[in-house]
């Protein structure tokens, strides 16, 4: 097991590692994550346009949560390189929106702010409803403030993100009228609440079993999604469905978390590009430097510019073909993610 280089950008002393490490964050607080997402009209025209959720599901997940584990745990030199490739990848996720006729852009700030709030609030929610529970207010403000810490690799600005629980509200809130339930985004969140997708190819034995672990999934996800958010998608569940799931997640992640190497087998199994970045972390291999890297820090070290400022030109010559020539984007970040996030097929 290679150690990392340093702490990354949080480090032991972070929330963000008490709350991530639990093992509700890369099942249903991601699970939650990516189907919330969906709602933004968006966001959901460039998923629907590249289809990637649909022609390598495994894939997409797996190099997915290497990224957002490697942004919590990761040292700061990877991660910055992944965060840089990422801006690139997004270039190419440019379109207009099918209902609405607007651009999109994945590198928008606003919608990047919308991906990265929906993630900390989801992981942070599922920890408190199947884990240990509410974070003291002193916690919870420093959540809030490392959170911002991590917008500083996307294209938003920091100065936007909430620093309490009423804040983050209040932007769910300001978000509601402009969220949508489509055709395409109610594909789109029917089809990632299937956990099965996800999966590896298994054995006709124990496919009834993964069906089953799927569902509990499914139901406990959607138990965690807001009245209007379930009837905006058209996801209807019972609330005993929701109040039974509960009780049992709660004592499965108890027991997962007992045990560090189990989690990590788990890990293994639903997302194994993602093992090597949460390893020694959960299993004590201190780094090289046990420094705390920031992420203007970060940039003056290894030459990186910040992400809104980032691969201008290749930003327009994506546009210059999409809305200029009528052609689709080149895949120019795509294939360089490889070896960095993990390998397409």
């Amino acid at each position: 097991m290679q150690p990392h280089e340093d702490y990354g950008f949080f480090g032991p002393d972070s929330v963000t590692w008490k709350v991530w490490s639990y093992p509700t964050s890369l099942t249903i607080g991601f699970q939650r994550a990516v189907v919330v997402e969906e709602l933004d009209p968006d966001l959901v025209a460039a998923v629907d346009k590249t289809s990637d959720i649909y022609k390598r599901p495994r894939t997409r997940y797996d190099r997915t949560l290497r990224y957002f584990a490697m942004v919590a745990f990761g040292g700061s030199r990877e991660t910055m390189k992944a965060a840089d490739v990422l801006v690139k990848i997004h270039t190419k996720a440019i379109g207009t929106e099918p209902y609405g006729g607007a651009r999109y852009d994945a590198n928008n700030p606003a919608s990047q702010l919308w991906i990265h709030l929906t993630a900390w609030h989801s992981i942070l929610y599922a920890y408190e409803k199947y884990g240990p529970g509410r974070l003291s207010k002193e916690e919870e403000e420093q959540y809030w403030s490392e959170c911002a810490t991590a917008a500083e690799l996307q294209t938003c600005s920091p100065d936007d993100v909430p620093r309490t629980r009423e804040g983050i509200r209040d932007y769910f809130e300001q978000m509601r009228p402009l969220l949508s339930g489509s055709e395409i985004a109610v594909k789109a969140m029917n089809h990632l609440l299937q956990a099965e997708v996800m999966l590896p190819p298994m054995p006709l034995v124990v496919r009834p079993g993964a069906w089953v672990v799927g569902r509990v999934l499914r139901a406990g996800t959607i138990a965690t999604m807001p009245v209007w958010m379930r009837e905006m998608s058209g996801l209807k569940q019972w609330r005993v469905t929701g109040a039974a799931v509960t009780v049992l997640l709660q004592a499965v992640f108890a027991v997962v978390h007992s045990n560090k190497r189990a989690e990590l087998l788990l890990l293994r199994f639903l997302s194994p590009m993602t093992v090597p970045v949460v390893a020694p972390i959960f299993l004590g291999v201190p780094p090289t430097n046990a420094e705390v890297v920031t992420p203007a820090e970060g940039r003056r070290r290894y030459g990186y510019d910040k992400p809104s400022e980032a691969h201008q030109e290749l930003r327009a010559r994506q546009e210059a073909r999409v809305f200029g020539e009528g052609t689709t984007p080149s895949d120019e970040g795509l294939l360089e993610s490889q070896p960095i996030l993990g390998r397409l097929a």
